[in-house]
């Protein structure tokens, strides 16, 4: 299968490094989580740029089914929860997606929801692999 398009990101220093995209438009410092024994401090760190990508990803699935549905999705929020759990001897990742579409009533939301999970590639790349929780929130509701 022919790729239509790669991204090329390159680590160095682990979680205390930097990620750097081929491209320059990526360059950031990382930094270890309180939570996780580390500094914390104002850099990122893997888990919040995985919450960034799936999040992106899965609102454009969002919009596709809706789309397709004939469904106007405008305004739709998709806030990625990425945890990191232990899994003795290492650790395990698990993802919680809050979808709210405004003006939308929640059956029509939570069908839509489904359907962006059975077409967005970062649901096809987890599936079986980690938990992933797809809650649908009132359109009036704000993800936490």
């Amino acid at each position: 299968m022919d790729a239509l398009y790669t991204a090329k990101v390159t680590a160095q220093g682990g979680r205390k490094g930097k990620v750097t995209s081929s491209d320059g438009a990526l360059d950031l410092p990382l930094s270890m989580p309180k939570e996780l024994g580390g500094e914390g401090g104002t850099s990122t760190n893997p888990e919040q740029l995985f919450a960034a990508g799936y999040s992106a990803c899965f609102e454009s699935a969002l919009q596709l089914a809706a789309s397709k549905a004939g469904v106007k999705a405008d305004g739709a929020i998709v806030t990625g929860h990425v945890s990191i759990y232990k899994d003795a001897p290492s650790f395990k990742l698990g993802v919680r997606l809050d979808v709210s579409i405004p003006g939308a009533e929640l059956e029509e939301t939570r069908r839509l929801a489904e359907q962006a999970h059975q077409l967005c590639p970062y649901s096809k790349a987890t599936r079986g692999n980690i938990d992933v929780e797809i809650n649908v929130l009132k359109s009036s509701e704000q993800p936490a």
